[in-house]
């Protein structure tokens, strides 16, 4: 069986009647399942986890793009978390029976459709990158919405698919294949935004950080703090646990305890163990140790079996 992950992030994480209609789309196609979605209205922002086998993945996942395109509106949207459009980003990531150069393929047929049915600007990120400097998404990013109409004019910045103008309401879309990424907060125990980008610099790699960290200070108004967000693009080379340990270090400089941490999405089991070897000082300690993962092996080899 081949399956694929997406995770499509929309730019809407206040009005959950919206993202439900949004994620309904998905919901319509047999081999593709919702393992997971959330909002976040500081972020103004929400995050579907999703895998399907590819061919109905692809179509729930334009689907979910043209929906989102009819109901929200990027003129009118404000959040703590960069943007540049309704549908901000759609990765794909090689899950089971797939390799990450089918995923690439899969990520221009998707981003070939959206730009030509539904006339939204689409950008090939990470691997699926057709330029250097569009591997990083954040590169891409720059400028947000706003900033879009005018960088768009550039040669450079010509999209990959689509028109050569932006969308007035569904602004710009990235799509791409990429390897599992886990979206971590940690959460401040004060407001002062300077804390947050300060140790944010400290941990991304495009000011001198950990190689696979990207990450930003956030202000979470509703709760009177400040977050450092991050996006860890390889968690076996950047490990959770020492990233973790850096921000509570760097905090402390400033005076300021971590009230917390957050995981966005679906995370690898793996880099939870990590976690826990670390804290616990387990010695030889790994997966296979794990008894639900050993249950979780009997049962997948019983399903290849039925299959074959």
């Amino acid at each position: 069986m081949k399956l694929v992950e997406s995770v499509p992030n929309f730019s809407e994480g206040r009005r959950e009647d919206v993202v439900k209609e949004i994620i309904a789309e998905a919901e319509k196609y047999q081999g593709v399942w919702v393992l997971d979605w959330s909002m976040d209205p500081d972020h103004n922002r929400s995050v579907v986890t999703m895998i399907g086998k590819p061919e109905p993945l692809l179509k729930a996942l334009f689907d979910m793009v043209k929906k989102a395109s009819e109901l929200i509106d990027m003129r009118k949207h404000k959040g703590e978390h960069p943007r540049m459009g309704a549908t901000d980003v759609v990765p794909l990531v090689p899950i089971m029976g797939t390799t990450m150069k089918e995923c690439v393929g899969y990520s221009k047929e998707l981003g070939r459709r959206i730009g030509e049915e539904l006339k939204i600007p689409v950008y090939l990120y990470e691997r699926s990158a057709t330029k250097p400097e569009r591997e990083n998404l954040a590169n891409i990013r720059k400028g947000e919405f706003e900033g879009f109409f005018e960088k768009i004019k550039d040669p450079e910045w010509q999209p990959d698919f689509g028109p050569s103008e932006v969308h007035p309401t569904a602004g710009v879309t990235a799509v791409g294949a990429r390897e599992f990424l886990i979206a971590f907060n940690v959460n401040l125990g004060t407001d002062n935004i300077d804390v947050a980008n300060k140790i944010a610099r400290a941990v991304r790699h495009i000011s001198g950080g950990f190689r696979y960290v990207k990450a930003i200070g956030v202000e979470l108004k509703d709760r009177g703090i400040v977050q450092v967000s991050m996006n860890l693009t390889n968690y076996k080379k950047s490990p959770m646990f020492r990233v973790f340990e850096v921000i509570k270090r760097e905090a402390e400089r400033y005076g300021v305890p971590v009230v917390g941490s957050e995981i966005v999405g679906l995370v690898p089991l793996l880099a939870l163990v990590e976690s826990a070897a670390f804290y616990l000082q387990l010695e030889d300690f790994d997966v296979s140790k794990i008894i639900e993962n050993n249950v979780l092996d009997i049962f997948a080899k019983e399903l290849e079996k039925s299959e074959s």
